[in-house]
């Protein structure tokens, strides 16, 4: 059996397509499809779909983590898929996705992020360069994180840390912890919007790549890593003379935003609580 977990914080707008996106994967294989969020629009999105599959898990507002935990601990397949309930996936998608798990020593499978910004912005320019410099990171293989947008591994972690903050890093390296490889699908693709605009955009990478400067997942991924997996794009990525000035500001921003996460968790020790903003313009 399959369980297909769908987290969600707020996202009204986007949540039903998720929701219909999971359902319409035609799985070999029986599948449920646990949606997990505090509040009551969420549970009537949930009860609005008529499939028995579709089951509104309500969690207590302390964070992405502490759902997911109540997830495994709900879960009945013998594989987990971790999505949001702001991104969609076409049809058959998790057939290719879930492929890999054939072979015994895989323990986890990740999907491919695109991005639905346009190109011809700024924003929408950084989140192309990041999704395909990521792309081309885990195709080399070695030690990579899951992408947290899609991915899957065996039911086999009951319980994760609920003040980190990049789950998809922990749950990739517990993985591999427990002696399982971990497998990248480029054709399992998942769309995702992202921000598009300066203040959303600093939320959202304090939050996803803060948590690689927590003790628990810092192995998948460091500034050096990053900047070696995106340094032969930089040359060949850029189409024009602009796009080629928004990557170095960007690279600038990276920088910046690596000694600014270093300082608030390592030196000023913030919680989990202060570091994990909700980002608007991506719902």
């Amino acid at each position: 059996m399959i369980s297909i977990i769908i987290t969600t914080l707020r996202e009204f707008k986007t949540l039903p397509k998720a929701i219909a996106a999971a359902l319409n994967q035609r799985l070999k294989d029986d599948y449920e499809v646990l949606v997990i969020g505090p509040d009551e629009e969420t549970a009537r999105i949930v009860k609005s779909f008529s499939s028995a599959r579709v089951k509104y898990l309500k969690d207590q507002g302390h964070g992405k983590p502490a759902a997911l935990n109540m997830g495994f601990k709900q879960a009945k397949g013998d594989i987990l898929v971790l999505t949001d309930g702001d991104v969609w996936i076409k049809e058959d998608i998790l057939n290719r996705l879930l492929k890999p798990f054939a072979g015994k020593g895989i323990g986890a499978v990740s999907g491919r992020p695109i991005s639905l910004n346009s190109r011809h912005d700024m924003f929408g320019f950084w989140s192309h360069f990041l999704t395909e410099a990521a792309h081309q990171w885990r195709l080399r293989g070695g030690i990579f994180p899951c992408s947290g947008y899609l991915y899957a591994f065996r039911n086999i972690i009951k319980d994760i840390p609920e003040h980190v903050l990049a789950e998809d890093g922990i749950i990739t390296q517990m993985i591999r912890g427990k002696g399982y490889g971990v497998s990248y699908v480029p054709e399992a693709e998942v769309y995702v919007k992202y921000p598009d605009n300066l203040r959303d955009w600093l939320k959202q990478k304090t939050r996803s790549t803060g948590g690689y400067v927590q003790k628990h997942s810092r192995r998948e991924r460091n500034i050096l890593q990053e900047m070696f997996s995106g340094l032969k794009l930089f040359f060949i990525y850029p189409q024009t003379f602009r796009e080629y000035f928004w990557l170095f500001l960007l690279y600038l921003l990276r920088l910046y935003l690596w000694l600014r996460i270093f300082w608030e968790i390592k030196i000023k020790k913030q919680k989990f609580e202060d570091l994990w903003q909700m980002v608007r313009s991506t719902k």
